[in-house]
């Protein structure tokens, strides 16, 4: 019965109080003295106690709540091995089902994916939980489900100060019996520099029993095998990774799967090296003296990361004046050293202005077009000797050179201009100043006249010539300017342009970085998704074919975002590595990190969930062994035992209406009042 009584004293508490012990004191006086009428005299004092009082009886209709139940379900990269993510399927409709036979309860479910940001590595299970009985009156709070393979990173370290005020179970995903092979990589280095080998240290674990015998890895850095290598598993092994290019490298160590294992995800491991490069070894050669030579030397002097040599022909051999050969340098310059010794240590050779002089032999010249190649980068500035008969398309460096000079050199004002394949390469593409049809860059004013495939010209001078000409030979690369007139935009001529950008592209162009490439595939991941990019100089660009760690692959188309520049993306639900293939090109790309805490422990245990389910009163079940049954229980009892599983039950309710009736303030009370008074009196008078 929803009855209360109530007081509202007519009367302060004080003086009611005062009145009541000086009547207890007379009654008890009257009652020791064995006074006749005593306890009539007691009667009256209460009933005019209890009508100061004011009592009033209070009628309430009331609502009952439901008990609100939190399933929590595990759905990170761990559950997709073997049939978790079944069995939570199976498990989450069991649980509403259950529920929905149970009296006054309701079921929240809460679903858990593995966080791809590092600020939420692993399955934060606890997370989820207190983020959804915020919404949750506690006296309405029936327990808590969770869900999982067990392999949960954020539970409290203190399971007493947990703070659930309710039972918490425990439904494990998986079978106590797997065993499974993992890759974990000890140490890594963040960044390294290009060339140099850097050490990787990892270890093979086979964990859940059987295997333990040596095993073959397979190192991969980025598509490319590096080598196979046999470690013991248990034992941590180093690996020597080179670099091979600056901005993102990723190595890769396989291991064969073993027999019966749960998962193959973590048979691999990769980490992420960022490639820096050393200071950049440039060989500058200057045929004769120009405004523009001063201009090379400065630019590349006043850049920190470039050791500059610089070889100068001041005073050319056909200028016989008598002076001995012997004695028209200061110190003798070491040409053999620096043209064939010595060449493959540049990263970049520029001859600006230089035509052919008995200075450098021509065996020297051969030694450039084997050094372009065997995969060196060379830069040709060029002026008005390329055009004439000892230029240096009259030599051996003319087999690695694309632009053949017509013999007439143009004069003329003009502003250089980004040609159609121009805007779609990175060199050029986007060149601050050169966006509109009429480029804002300043005038220059001579080009060598050439001929070259309409491919390779990225920017063209004056009566559309080509002016900045790309080539690849053999394993290298080589770049044309056919006009010395660049120095204009370094002094700021006419406005000027973006001279250093261009050089800094080229330069990067020539020595291969991958941010450079006009044939380019690749991906990286921003927030929860991966996205593509495809540079080409084609017409469109083909759907790339993405395959997930686990195996599972999608298809993405792109779309041009920029003259050149493809993208498409996707969601990026699992951590770890994605190929990327688009019928003609290769590529990797890392998410999240790539020993995520997710893929360094797979197996299903009930370790890290069994002191918080106990501390709760909690119970932990496998999933294989069936569902158990669901059951209300009021009090502080035992919320778990065998075969069943607990639900608080709380008796929550909400009023919906209130009647009061106060007790004195009807007729019959106050004649009860009068009739002890009476009876009080009369018993006074006989």
């Amino acid at each position: 019965m929803n009855y209360t009584i109530s007081f509202a004293p007519l009367l302060p508490l004080l003086w009611l109080s005062i009145l009541g012990m000086a009547g207890l004191v007379l009654i008890a006086v009257s009652a020791f003295a064995r006074t006749r009428g005593w306890w009539l005299r007691g009667l009256a004092m209460a009933l005019l106690l209890a009508s100061l009082s004011n009592p009033t009886l209070r009628h309430e209709d009331r609502e009952a709540l439901n008990d609100i139940a939190v399933a929590v379900i595990d759905r990170s990269q761990s559950q997709l091995a073997g049939a978790r993510m079944q069995q939570a399927d199976e498990a989450e409709a069991a649980l509403k089902a259950a529920t929905a036979t149970l009296t006054n309860t309701e079921l929240r479910v809460v679903t858990v994916q593995s966080g791809l940001n590092p600020q939420e590595d692993g399955t934060r299970l606890f997370t989820a939980l207190n983020r959804a009985l915020g919404d949750i009156p506690p006296e309405r709070f029936a327990g808590a489900l969770l869900v999982t393979d067990g392999q949960v990173h954020d539970v409290p370290p203190d399971a007493s100060k947990s703070g659930i005020n309710g039972p918490l179970h425990g439904l494990l995903t998986g079978s106590q019996t797997e065993r499974d092979r993992r890759v974990v990589i000890e140490q890594a280095p963040r960044f390294g520099i290009v060339g140099n080998a850097q050490i990787l240290r990892f270890r093979v674990d086979d964990v859940g029993g059987g295997g333990g015998e040596p095993v073959e890895v397979t190192l991969k850095l980025g598509t490319s095998e590096l080598q196979s290598l046999t470690v013991t598993p248990g034992v941590s092994a180093e690996v020597p990774i080179t670099l091979n290019h600056g901005g993102q490298n990723i190595a890769e160590i396989v291991a064969p799967p073993m027999p019966d294992e749960i998962s193959l995800q973590n048979n691999r491991a990769i980490a992420v090296v960022e490639g820096i490069r050393d200071r950049l070894r440039v060989l500058l050669v200057s045929g004769e003296p120009h405004p523009g030579e001063r201009t090379w030397r400065n630019l590349l002097k006043a850049d920190a990361a470039v050791d500059l040599v610089h070889f100068t022909i001041l005073r050319p051999p056909e200028k016989q004046d008598g002076t001995p050969i012997n004695e028209l340098a200061l110190i003798a310059f070491p040409t053999r050293e620096l043209f064939v010794e010595k060449l493959d240590q540049f990263d970049l050779v520029i001859f600006d202005r230089y035509h052919r002089e008995a200075v450098l032999p021509e065996a020297y010249i051969m030694q450039i077009a084997r050094y372009v190649n065997e995969g060196g980068a060379l830069l040709v500035a060029a002026g008005p000797e390329f055009a004439r008969d000892d230029g240096l398309y009259s030599t051996p460096m003319a087999d690695v050179l694309t632009a053949s000079p017509t013999g007439e050199v143009l004069d003329g004002a003009f502003r250089p201009k980004v040609t159609r394949p121009g805007t779609r390469h990175p060199v050029t593409g986007g060149l601050p100043g050169g966006e509109a049809a009429n480029p804002s860059w300043g005038k220059w004013f001579r080009v060598v006249e050439t001929t070259a495939p309409e491919i390779e010209t990225l920017m063209s001078g004056l009566s559309d010539k080509p002016l900045l000409v790309l080539s690849r030979r053999g394993d290298g690369r080589t770049a044309q300017l056919l006009s010395d007139q660049s120095w204009l935009w370094a002094r700021g001529y006419d406005g000027g342009g973006p001279q250093t950008e261009l050089l800094r592209r080229l330069a990067h162009w020539l020595m291969k970085e991958p941010d450079l490439e006009e044939e380019a595939l690749s991906g990286r991941q921003l927030g929860r998704e991966l996205t593509i990019t495809r540079r080409t100089m084609a017409d469109a660009a083909e759907p790339v074919t993405v395959t997930a760690p686990s195996g599972a692959a999608a298809t993405v188309s792109l779309t041009e975002k920029t003259p050149g520049l493809w993208q498409g993306s996707l969601k990026a639900d699992e951590a770890g590595m994605y190929s990327l293939n688009d019928g003609k090109l290769q590529a990797v790309a890392a998410t999240a990190a790539g020993d995520a805490r997710e893929a360094q422990d797979i197996l299903a245990t009930p370790a890290r969930l069994a002191p918080v389910t106990q501390a709760t009163g909690g119970g932990l079940t496998w999933l294989e062994d069936g569902l158990p049954r669901l059951i209300k229980i009021s009090g502080d009892r035992q919320m778990a035992g065998s075969g069943w599983l607990g639900l608080k039950a709380n008796g929550a309710y909400r009023v919906t209406a209130v009647s009061e009736v106060p007790l004195f303030a009807s007729l019959l009370a106050l004649g009860a009042l009068l009739l002890a008074f009476c009876l009080m009196w009369y018993r006074e008078g006989h």
